[in-house]
């Protein structure tokens, strides 16, 4: 049996958070949730796993995460 790698805090810690996903998130759960949190910080979770990890970013990593992602940084993870 694989082993089950998990990494961040557990969502359900995070009481206050308003999760929400993309439009573009498949009807089979291959969605990302994100969060605001108190302090400017940004969750992220699998939307499969609700009760699993949120990984936390501050919002610098975020904005540099969107900017790769715009200009096509990580379109070789998909080939």
């Amino acid at each position: 049996m694989a082993e089950t790698i998990r990494n961040g805090i557990s969502s359900e810690l995070l009481t206050d958070a308003a999760w929400r996903k993309s439009k573009y998130s498949g009807a089979m759960g291959n969605c990302v949730e994100v969060a605001h949190l108190t302090g400017g910080q940004i969750a992220m979770r699998n939307s499969r796993d609700p009760h699993g990890p949120a990984l936390i970013y501050t919002r610098a990593e975020i904005e540099a995460f969107l900017s790769g992602a715009k200009d096509g940084e990580f379109d070789d993870m998909l080939a």
